[in-house]
């Protein structure tokens, strides 16, 4: 039996490993921290940011949380905006809170209202 076939094909599967493995390695998050110095100092939250009922929560849950809680004529009553009285959509609505800050301080407001009255029930 000739065994110096099989060895042959095992050094050369052996040898690919160590090149595919030794090719590419990941980078730890010191090594990524020193790359990167500005990586390494990022602001940690705040204790104000942490007790903000705000913070962490994107606008598309506010607004979805809304909208199963009170619905959009509601929504539209509260804030009188195009975009919640006709033909109301997550899309379009998303799209007029992000340019106008004005319409999207009053739908936080009423995020906040609504988290107010759930931890008092």
């Amino acid at each position: 039996m000739d065994t110096s076939h099989k060895n042959e094909a095992n050094d050369s599967r052996n040898k690919s490993d160590k090149v595919s493995v030794g090719g590419f390695r990941a980078k730890t998050n010191e090594e990524l921290n020193e790359e990167t110095p500005a990586r390494k100092n990022r602001k940690q939250a705040t204790e104000e940011q942490l007790n903000n009922p705000l913070h962490g929560v994107k606008l598309v849950q506010v607004l979805e949380r809304l909208v199963d809680h009170y619905g959009w004529e509601y929504l539209a009553d509260r804030v009188n905006i195009r975009c919640f009285i006709y033909n109301p959509t997550m899309k379009s609505s998303l799209a007029f809170l992000r340019k106008m800050t004005w319409a999207r301080e009053h739908v936080e407001d009423i995020y906040l209202e609504m988290l107010d009255e759930d931890s008092i029930h």
